[in-house]
Protein backbone atom coordinates (compact mmCIF):
# COMPACT_ATOMS: atom_id res chain seq x y z
CA UNK A 1 0.00 0.00 0.00
CA UNK A 2 1.42 3.44 -0.82
CA UNK A 3 0.02 7.20 -0.32
CA UNK A 4 0.82 10.45 -1.09
CA UNK A 5 2.13 12.96 1.43
CA UNK A 6 1.36 16.53 -0.09
CA UNK A 7 1.64 20.04 1.55
CA UNK A 8 1.94 23.53 1.53
CA UNK A 9 0.23 24.24 -1.94
CA UNK A 10 -0.67 27.86 -1.77
CA UNK A 11 -3.05 27.79 -4.31
CA UNK A 12 -4.03 31.64 -5.57
CA UNK A 13 -0.54 32.88 -4.90
CA UNK A 14 0.12 35.38 -7.29
CA UNK A 15 4.04 35.97 -6.50
CA UNK A 16 5.68 39.23 -7.93
CA UNK A 17 1.66 40.29 -8.90
CA UNK A 18 2.68 37.24 -11.99
CA UNK A 19 -0.20 35.73 -13.28
CA UNK A 20 2.71 33.03 -14.75
CA UNK A 21 3.46 32.36 -11.05
CA UNK A 22 0.18 31.90 -9.64
CA UNK A 23 0.12 29.39 -12.83
CA UNK A 24 3.39 27.63 -11.47
CA UNK A 25 1.70 26.81 -8.17
CA UNK A 26 -1.15 25.27 -10.35
CA UNK A 27 1.42 23.42 -12.39
CA UNK A 28 3.45 21.70 -9.28
CA UNK A 29 0.30 21.01 -7.47
CA UNK A 30 -1.57 19.28 -10.74
CA UNK A 31 1.49 17.23 -11.00
CA UNK A 32 1.96 15.95 -7.99
CA UNK A 33 -1.88 14.63 -8.49
CA UNK A 34 -0.86 13.80 -11.62
CA UNK A 35 2.11 11.27 -10.70
CA UNK A 36 -0.16 10.03 -7.38
CA UNK A 37 -2.93 9.09 -10.11
CA UNK A 38 -0.11 7.60 -12.52
CA UNK A 39 1.97 5.63 -9.48
CA UNK A 40 -1.72 4.12 -8.24
CA UNK A 41 -1.31 5.26 -4.91
CA UNK A 42 -4.18 4.39 -2.21
CA UNK A 43 -5.24 7.21 -0.72
CA UNK A 44 -3.56 11.42 -0.37
CA UNK A 45 -2.47 13.07 2.44
CA UNK A 46 -2.99 17.04 2.33
CA UNK A 47 -0.78 18.38 5.51
CA UNK A 48 -2.37 22.16 5.66
CA UNK A 49 -2.05 25.69 3.84
CA UNK A 50 -3.76 24.07 0.55
CA UNK A 51 -4.64 28.00 -0.42
CA UNK A 52 -2.76 30.85 0.26
CA UNK A 53 -5.43 32.82 1.69
CA UNK A 54 -8.38 32.06 3.70
CA UNK A 55 -10.40 33.44 0.87
CA UNK A 56 -9.14 31.85 -2.40
CA UNK A 57 -9.75 33.42 -5.88
CA UNK A 58 -12.33 31.49 -7.66
CA UNK A 59 -9.41 29.71 -10.03
CA UNK A 60 -7.37 28.46 -6.61
CA UNK A 61 -11.26 26.75 -5.58
CA UNK A 62 -11.54 25.15 -8.86
CA UNK A 63 -8.02 24.02 -9.24
CA UNK A 64 -8.27 22.10 -5.69
CA UNK A 65 -11.72 21.04 -6.89
CA UNK A 66 -10.62 19.68 -10.22
CA UNK A 67 -7.65 18.00 -8.36
CA UNK A 68 -9.89 16.13 -6.07
CA UNK A 69 -12.11 14.82 -8.78
CA UNK A 70 -9.45 13.32 -10.70
CA UNK A 71 -8.50 11.73 -7.30
CA UNK A 72 -12.11 10.55 -6.70
CA UNK A 73 -12.51 8.86 -10.40
CA UNK A 74 -9.60 7.19 -10.14
CA UNK A 75 -10.53 5.81 -6.75
CA UNK A 76 -8.76 7.52 -4.95
CA UNK A 77 -9.46 9.06 -1.26
CA UNK A 78 -7.95 12.28 0.20
CA UNK A 79 -7.34 13.87 3.41
CA UNK A 80 -6.71 16.92 4.43
CA UNK A 81 -5.81 19.30 7.71
CA UNK A 82 -6.15 23.41 7.75
CA UNK A 83 -2.94 25.44 7.96
CA UNK A 84 -2.57 29.02 8.85
CA UNK A 85 -3.30 30.35 5.24
CA UNK A 86 -6.42 28.20 5.55
CA UNK A 87 -8.43 29.20 8.85
CA UNK A 88 -9.47 32.99 8.80
CA UNK A 89 -9.26 34.82 12.10
CA UNK A 90 -12.96 36.82 11.83
CA UNK A 91 -15.33 33.48 12.10
CA UNK A 92 -16.09 31.56 9.13
CA UNK A 93 -16.01 28.56 8.00
CA UNK A 94 -12.75 27.23 5.55
CA UNK A 95 -13.39 26.98 2.35
CA UNK A 96 -11.63 23.72 2.40
CA UNK A 97 -14.76 22.15 4.46
CA UNK A 98 -16.89 22.73 1.67
CA UNK A 99 -14.98 19.62 -0.52
CA UNK A 100 -15.70 17.57 2.80
CA UNK A 101 -19.22 18.36 2.36
CA UNK A 102 -19.52 17.21 -1.15
CA UNK A 103 -17.49 13.78 -0.11
CA UNK A 104 -14.69 15.39 -2.88
CA UNK A 105 -12.47 14.76 0.45
CA UNK A 106 -12.20 14.11 4.26
CA UNK A 107 -11.43 16.45 6.70
CA UNK A 108 -9.88 14.75 9.68
CA UNK A 109 -8.55 17.91 11.11
CA UNK A 110 -10.35 17.34 14.14
CA UNK A 111 -8.28 15.04 15.89
CA UNK A 112 -10.42 12.03 16.07
CA UNK A 113 -9.44 9.07 14.20
CA UNK A 114 -10.47 7.50 10.55
CA UNK A 115 -10.06 4.51 9.42
CA UNK A 116 -9.06 4.02 5.99
CA UNK A 117 -8.02 0.34 4.64
CA UNK A 118 -7.19 -0.63 8.04
CA UNK A 119 -5.01 2.65 8.62
CA UNK A 120 -6.06 4.86 11.15
CA UNK A 121 -5.51 8.99 9.97
CA UNK A 122 -5.56 11.33 12.80
CA UNK A 123 -5.07 14.94 12.48
CA UNK A 124 -5.11 18.59 13.96
CA UNK A 125 -5.09 21.71 12.52
CA UNK A 126 -2.55 24.03 12.85
CA UNK A 127 -2.05 25.17 16.48
CA UNK A 128 -0.80 28.05 17.40
CA UNK A 129 2.23 28.11 20.28
CA UNK A 130 0.19 29.81 23.26
CA UNK A 131 -2.60 27.33 22.48
CA UNK A 132 -0.55 23.92 22.50
CA UNK A 133 -1.39 23.29 25.96
CA UNK A 134 -4.61 22.67 25.51
CA UNK A 135 -3.96 20.20 23.49
CA UNK A 136 -1.88 17.93 24.95
CA UNK A 137 -5.05 15.53 26.70
CA UNK A 138 -6.22 15.19 23.22
CA UNK A 139 -2.45 14.30 22.23
CA UNK A 140 -2.97 11.63 24.84
CA UNK A 141 -6.40 10.51 23.70
CA UNK A 142 -5.29 10.04 19.81
CA UNK A 143 -2.32 8.36 20.75
CA UNK A 144 -3.93 5.76 23.47
CA UNK A 145 -5.99 5.02 20.22
CA UNK A 146 -2.93 4.59 17.45
CA UNK A 147 -1.11 2.10 20.79
CA UNK A 148 -4.69 0.25 20.61
CA UNK A 149 -4.82 0.18 16.38
CA UNK A 150 -3.13 -3.26 14.87
CA UNK A 151 -2.72 -1.49 11.38
CA UNK A 152 -0.47 1.66 10.38
CA UNK A 153 -1.16 5.12 12.06
CA UNK A 154 -0.63 8.26 10.20
CA UNK A 155 -1.05 11.72 12.03
CA UNK A 156 -1.39 14.51 10.09
CA UNK A 157 -0.66 18.27 11.66
CA UNK A 158 0.89 21.39 10.23
CA UNK A 159 3.49 22.55 12.65
CA UNK A 160 6.86 23.17 13.22
CA UNK A 161 8.83 20.95 14.91
CA UNK A 162 11.87 22.33 17.27
CA UNK A 163 14.57 20.57 16.96
CA UNK A 164 13.57 20.77 13.17
CA UNK A 165 13.71 24.85 12.87
CA UNK A 166 14.27 26.82 16.33
CA UNK A 167 12.31 29.52 15.14
CA UNK A 168 9.70 28.37 12.96
CA UNK A 169 9.22 25.20 15.73
CA UNK A 170 5.62 26.15 17.90
CA UNK A 171 6.28 21.94 19.62
CA UNK A 172 9.13 19.77 20.65
CA UNK A 173 9.00 16.06 19.21
CA UNK A 174 8.90 15.02 23.05
CA UNK A 175 4.81 16.32 22.85
CA UNK A 176 3.64 14.55 19.99
CA UNK A 177 2.00 11.87 20.15
CA UNK A 178 4.27 8.69 20.32
CA UNK A 179 2.73 6.08 18.90
CA UNK A 180 2.25 6.83 15.26
CA UNK A 181 4.21 4.82 12.69
CA UNK A 182 4.25 8.04 10.14
CA UNK A 183 4.06 11.75 11.17
CA UNK A 184 2.62 13.73 8.19
CA UNK A 185 3.45 17.14 8.60
CA UNK A 186 3.41 20.49 6.84
CA UNK A 187 4.40 24.04 7.38
CA UNK A 188 8.20 24.19 6.73
CA UNK A 189 9.10 24.82 3.24
CA UNK A 190 11.88 22.39 2.72
CA UNK A 191 11.57 18.99 2.31
CA UNK A 192 12.75 17.44 5.53
CA UNK A 193 12.38 13.38 6.93
CA UNK A 194 13.87 12.73 10.35
CA UNK A 195 13.46 9.72 12.97
CA UNK A 196 13.44 10.50 16.84
CA UNK A 197 14.17 7.27 19.21
CA UNK A 198 11.28 7.95 21.01
CA UNK A 199 8.33 8.06 18.07
CA UNK A 200 7.14 5.30 16.40
CA UNK A 201 7.91 6.37 13.19
CA UNK A 202 9.33 8.76 10.71
CA UNK A 203 8.69 11.88 10.87
CA UNK A 204 8.54 14.15 7.26
CA UNK A 205 8.09 17.28 6.03
CA UNK A 206 7.66 17.08 2.24
CA UNK A 207 8.24 20.97 1.73
CA UNK A 208 6.04 22.87 -0.40
CA UNK A 209 5.38 22.18 -3.98
CA UNK A 210 6.34 26.02 -5.24
CA UNK A 211 8.84 28.32 -4.11
CA UNK A 212 6.62 31.09 -2.19
CA UNK A 213 7.30 34.60 -1.10
CA UNK A 214 8.58 34.11 2.77
CA UNK A 215 11.89 31.74 0.71
CA UNK A 216 13.42 34.41 -1.09
CA UNK A 217 15.10 33.43 -4.36
CA UNK A 218 17.42 30.61 -4.44
CA UNK A 219 18.21 27.19 -5.80
CA UNK A 220 15.40 24.86 -4.66
CA UNK A 221 14.44 21.36 -5.00
CA UNK A 222 10.42 20.96 -4.58
CA UNK A 223 8.25 17.45 -4.55
CA UNK A 224 6.24 15.66 -1.93
CA UNK A 225 6.76 11.98 -0.53
CA UNK A 226 5.16 8.47 -1.66
CA UNK A 227 4.88 6.12 1.17
CA UNK A 228 5.21 2.99 1.39
CA UNK A 229 3.56 1.30 4.11
CA UNK A 230 3.22 -2.81 3.14
CA UNK A 231 5.48 -3.57 5.35
CA UNK A 232 5.91 -2.94 8.95
CA UNK A 233 7.39 0.54 8.82
CA UNK A 234 6.31 3.20 6.86
CA UNK A 235 9.30 3.96 3.88
CA UNK A 236 9.18 7.53 2.45
CA UNK A 237 9.98 7.92 -1.09
CA UNK A 238 10.83 11.53 -2.02
CA UNK A 239 9.50 13.00 -5.38
CA UNK A 240 10.84 16.23 -6.96
CA UNK A 241 8.58 17.87 -9.24
CA UNK A 242 9.49 20.07 -12.44
CA UNK A 243 8.93 23.68 -10.99
CA UNK A 244 10.45 27.02 -12.25
CA UNK A 245 14.21 27.42 -11.73
CA UNK A 246 15.23 30.08 -9.34
CA UNK A 247 18.84 31.43 -8.79
CA UNK A 248 20.62 33.81 -6.25
CA UNK A 249 24.39 35.56 -7.51
CA UNK A 250 26.78 37.26 -5.62
CA UNK A 251 29.18 39.50 -7.38
CA UNK A 252 31.34 42.55 -6.87
CA UNK A 253 30.36 46.00 -8.69
CA UNK A 254 33.78 45.49 -11.05
CA UNK A 255 32.73 42.02 -11.70
CA UNK A 256 28.80 42.46 -12.13
CA UNK A 257 29.39 42.36 -16.52
CA UNK A 258 31.09 39.33 -16.54
CA UNK A 259 28.75 37.84 -13.69
CA UNK A 260 25.71 38.99 -15.70
CA UNK A 261 27.30 36.82 -18.76
CA UNK A 262 27.82 34.16 -16.88
CA UNK A 263 24.15 34.37 -15.65
CA UNK A 264 22.92 34.46 -18.92
CA UNK A 265 25.37 31.33 -20.04
CA UNK A 266 23.82 29.23 -17.73
CA UNK A 267 20.03 29.83 -17.87
CA UNK A 268 20.08 29.77 -22.21
CA UNK A 269 20.49 25.67 -21.26
CA UNK A 270 16.95 26.23 -19.09
CA UNK A 271 13.69 25.04 -20.08
CA UNK A 272 11.48 27.40 -18.30
CA UNK A 273 12.50 31.22 -17.96
CA UNK A 274 14.05 31.57 -14.49
CA UNK A 275 13.63 33.43 -11.17
CA UNK A 276 17.03 35.77 -11.04
CA UNK A 277 18.50 37.26 -8.16
CA UNK A 278 22.01 39.16 -8.32
CA UNK A 279 23.60 41.07 -4.50
CA UNK A 280 25.66 43.55 -5.95
CA UNK A 281 28.91 44.16 -3.35
CA UNK A 282 31.50 47.17 -3.90
CA UNK A 283 32.35 50.68 -2.42
CA UNK A 284 31.44 53.19 -5.51
CA UNK A 285 28.37 51.55 -7.15
CA UNK A 286 26.70 53.14 -10.06
CA UNK A 287 23.49 52.46 -10.46
CA UNK A 288 22.90 53.44 -14.15
CA UNK A 289 25.94 51.03 -14.81
CA UNK A 290 23.97 48.21 -12.88
CA UNK A 291 20.79 49.21 -14.25
CA UNK A 292 21.89 48.57 -18.08
CA UNK A 293 23.81 45.08 -17.13
CA UNK A 294 20.70 44.11 -15.07
CA UNK A 295 18.62 45.12 -18.51
CA UNK A 296 20.34 42.11 -20.49
CA UNK A 297 18.55 39.55 -18.23
CA UNK A 298 14.72 40.73 -19.08
CA UNK A 299 14.25 38.75 -22.21
CA UNK A 300 16.03 35.75 -20.82
CA UNK A 301 13.81 35.63 -17.27
CA UNK A 302 10.74 35.54 -15.88
CA UNK A 303 11.64 37.95 -12.70
CA UNK A 304 15.13 39.23 -12.46
CA UNK A 305 15.68 41.82 -8.91
CA UNK A 306 19.14 43.18 -7.71
CA UNK A 307 20.51 44.14 -4.70
CA UNK A 308 23.09 46.35 -3.33
CA UNK A 309 24.73 45.34 0.12
CA UNK A 310 26.79 47.59 2.09
CA UNK A 311 30.25 46.25 3.15
CA UNK A 312 30.69 47.02 6.89
CA UNK A 313 33.99 47.61 9.08
CA UNK A 314 34.53 44.32 9.15
CA UNK A 315 34.94 44.10 5.49
CA UNK A 316 31.85 41.80 4.97
CA UNK A 317 28.16 42.37 3.37
CA UNK A 318 25.22 42.67 5.20
CA UNK A 319 23.38 40.50 3.06
CA UNK A 320 26.09 37.81 2.34
CA UNK A 321 24.64 36.10 5.03
CA UNK A 322 21.05 35.97 4.18
CA UNK A 323 18.88 33.39 5.80
CA UNK A 324 17.61 30.49 4.06
CA UNK A 325 13.95 31.80 5.58
CA UNK A 326 13.06 35.10 5.85
CA UNK A 327 10.38 33.82 7.88
CA UNK A 328 12.88 32.84 10.40
CA UNK A 329 14.98 35.70 10.46
CA UNK A 330 12.23 37.93 11.26
CA UNK A 331 11.06 35.77 14.07
CA UNK A 332 14.63 36.16 15.24
CA UNK A 333 15.17 39.84 15.16
CA UNK A 334 11.27 40.11 16.34
CA UNK A 335 12.24 37.59 19.63
CA UNK A 336 15.25 40.12 20.39
CA UNK A 337 13.12 42.94 20.61
CA UNK A 338 10.51 41.36 22.35
CA UNK A 339 11.88 39.62 24.35
CA UNK A 340 9.60 36.49 24.26
CA UNK A 341 9.41 34.14 21.36
CA UNK A 342 6.10 33.36 21.43
CA UNK A 343 5.06 37.21 21.02
CA UNK A 344 7.74 37.57 18.08
CA UNK A 345 6.29 34.20 16.53
CA UNK A 346 2.55 35.82 17.25
CA UNK A 347 3.92 38.94 15.80
CA UNK A 348 5.61 37.55 12.31
CA UNK A 349 3.40 34.49 11.49
CA UNK A 350 0.11 36.04 12.70
CA UNK A 351 -0.05 39.79 12.72
CA UNK A 352 2.13 40.92 10.00
CA UNK A 353 0.41 38.50 7.00
CA UNK A 354 -3.13 39.95 7.53
CA UNK A 355 -1.70 43.56 8.22
CA UNK A 356 0.30 43.17 4.99
CA UNK A 357 -2.85 42.58 3.01
CA UNK A 358 -4.85 45.24 4.73
CA UNK A 359 -6.78 42.83 6.37
CA UNK A 360 -7.14 44.66 9.74
CA UNK A 361 -10.28 43.87 10.95
CA UNK A 362 -9.21 40.11 11.33
CA UNK A 363 -5.62 41.48 12.67
CA UNK A 364 -7.82 43.60 15.45
CA UNK A 365 -10.37 40.84 16.26
CA UNK A 366 -6.96 38.35 16.68
CA UNK A 367 -5.30 40.73 18.68
CA UNK A 368 -8.62 40.63 20.94
CA UNK A 369 -8.86 36.82 20.79
CA UNK A 370 -4.80 36.95 22.23
CA UNK A 371 -5.52 39.39 25.01
CA UNK A 372 -8.37 37.42 25.79
CA UNK A 373 -6.29 34.19 26.59
CA UNK A 374 -3.92 36.52 27.87
CA UNK A 375 -6.21 37.14 30.66
CA UNK A 376 -7.60 33.77 31.04
CA UNK A 377 -4.17 32.99 32.31
CA UNK A 378 -4.54 35.47 35.16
Amino acid sequence: MIFSHISDTHLGLIQYGLEERENDMYSAFNESVDISIKDHVDFVIFAGDIFHVPNPSGMAIIQMANALKRLKQSQIESFFVLGEHDISRIRSTPIPYVYHNLEYARYVGHGRPVIHKDVMIAGFDKIRKGEMPEYYDRFSQVDKAAKDHRGHKILVMHQGISEINKFAGEIGSADLPKNFTYYAMGHLHDHTLKQFSHLSGPVAYPGSTEMTTSEGIKESQKGFYEVDISGNEAVPNWIRLDTRPQMSQKTEFDHLERTVSEVLEKISKLSKKPIVEIKISGDSIESDIVQNQMARLAPHTLHYVWRLTQNNDGNSSVLLDRPASIDDELIRLAANCLGKSDLASFAIKDLLPLLSANRTDEAGQMIMERFEQFKGTK
